[in-house]
């Protein structure tokens, strides 16, 4: 028996998931597209967390409270 893996998809079925997004976009993008993935999941861990948040709340709406 074959075991479920990422999302209840087995084997094959991210096999031929990994073949049509090399398909739609290209050999060539895939690290690009990685890269814009792993970018955007490391910025929305940051933003979940509360990292680079070096203002006040209330001096994001006051623009004359630079510091």
């Amino acid at each position: 028996m074959v075991q479920a893996g990422i999302g209840g998809l087995g084997p094959w079925e991210l096999i031929v998931v990994l073949l049509i997004v090399m398909v739609v976009f290209g050999a060539g993008k895939l690290p690009t597209v990685g890269s814009a993935l792993g970018q955007a999941l490391k910025n929305f861990k940051g933003a979940m967390k509360g990292e680079g948040d070096d203002k006040k709340p209330d001096q994001l709406n006051d623009p004359e409270k630079k510091n």
